[in-house]
């Protein structure tokens, strides 16, 4: 996704003191999300996975295009019903505590992803206890090939994982839940997120493959979650994961299985590319032989670059106003290493980016910032001040809606 010349206008605007901040299209993000969901066949469910990015604007913004909303702990599940009432809700994710289990009960969450044979029971329990009978998708952890994760980012099933059952536990779950041992826990389906930063081909397969193992066990099912892990690719930002192949592949399997729906969580490749990370550059300067330039902010603030050991993408805006009556530092190179605040080496935004002449004052802009990035970061090192929050939203005379204030809810 270009950025836009919203985007660009905005980041301008703002004084140095409101540097570093976060920057959303919402107009962009509900694009896309149409485009994703145009892609998808009618019997395909799309929840979006909050925990990439959980802003009550991002959640609302999505609203017309998502099925619900899969939630991962008790403060998601009381943000996300708070920012998106009445929409319904899946909670998944491993350790989940009785009392989460219980607000979830009380908040009437439609679907619970079973991680575990003691969950289970701890469900049945809860369940029997608020006198109500509730969905269950136990979460399989089967195996797969080396070759079908070779290019996954990140693997949470097809090897040793905290994740999920593995096929034997699972399956005897599932006869434990068809066999009416625990009357107030409905099978519904099976659930699993296998990888993720796969491309359309290898999920489609992953999706085939637990598709095939849920179906053989026998059992009548309602509901197959194949999760997420869409590719976003941090090398290429234009570059984007090919929805019409993926959901032509999820339109012939579940063709080859009308009993089933099928359900997806993207997360990461829905609201990544509506983000930005605007800052300035504060000073530059040549350490054995290489250029940095030290920016506002850091990673504490977009910790990406570093869980994921990549370079996040970026573009200059150039600044020509010089304040200061000292001399404005420039780079002298071809190349600059863009680095934050902290007291750390780790805390590299991009290395040896092609900014030729980028001075002291000039602004940056880091883009595919809308998905792990804000939330997942370690906001308190060092104690400087958090980012602002801008959410552009062109209305009926052409005007952006400004937040500044910090995250909402994270």
């Amino acid at each position: 996704m270009t950025t836009t010349s919203t985007v660009h206008d905005h980041v301008r605007s703002l004084p140095a003191d409101e540097l570093p901040a976060y920057v959303y299209d919402l107009a962009a993000l509900r694009t896309h999300a149409a485009t994703v969901r145009d892609a998808l066949p009618e019997r395909v469910e799309l929840y979006y996975a909050a925990k990439a990015n959980p802003e009550p604007e991002i959640l609302a913004a999505l609203g017309p295009y998502v099925d619900g909303y899969e939630v991962s702990s008790g403060g998601e599940l009381a943000h996300v019903a708070k920012a998106v009432p009445g929409r319904p809700l899946a909670f998944g994710g491993p350790g989940k505590t009785p009392d989460e289990v219980t607000a979830a009960l009380e908040q009437g969450v439609d679907r619970f992803h079973v991680e575990s044979a003691y969950e289970l029971r701890m469900l049945a329990e809860l369940a029997r206890r608020s006198g109500r009978r509730i969905a269950m998708l136990p979460r399989v952890n089967l195996p797969l090939s080396d070759d079908s994760l070779a290019g996954s980012s990140l693997a949470m099933g097809g090897r040793p994982t905290p994740f999920g059952m593995d096929p034997a536990q699972a399956a005897e779950v599932v006869r434990t839940l068809a066999d009416g041992t625990y009357p107030h826990l409905e099978l519904r389906g099976i659930h699993a997120h296998l990888a993720s930063g796969l491309e359309a081909p290898e999920l489609l397969a992953a999706a085939a493959a637990v598709v095939a193992w849920a179906t053989g066990l026998g059992v009548p099912l309602a509901e197959i979650n194949v999760g997420g892990g869409m590719h976003v690719d941090y090398t290429a930002p234009e570059r984007r994961f090919d929805w019409a192949a993926y959901g032509s592949g999820l339109a012939r399997l579940a063709e080859a299985h009308p009993e089933l729906t099928l359900r997806i969580e993207p997360g990461r490749a829905l609201t990544a590319y509506c983000g930005w990370y605007a800052t300035e550059v504060l000073d530059v300067k040549r350490s054995h032989g290489e250029e940095f330039a030290v920016v506002r902010g850091g990673t504490h603030h977009l910790r990406t670059p570093a869980t994921k050991g990549h370079d996040q993408p970026c573009s200059v805006l150039p600044v020509e106003a010089w304040p200061h009556p000292w001399t404005r530092p420039a780079a002298e190179g071809e190349h600059v290493t863009l680095a934050g605040q902290l007291c750390t080496p780790k805390d590299t935004l991009a290395r040896r980016v092609p900014v030729a002449g980028l001075r002291a004052g000039d602004r940056v802009l880091f883009s595919l910032a809308g998905a792990y990035a804000w939330n997942i970061s370690h906001h308190g090192f060092l104690m400087h001040p958090r980012p602002g929050f801008h959410f552009l939203d062109a209305g009926p005379g052409g005007t952006a809606r400004r937040d500044t204030g910090p995250g909402q809810g994270v």
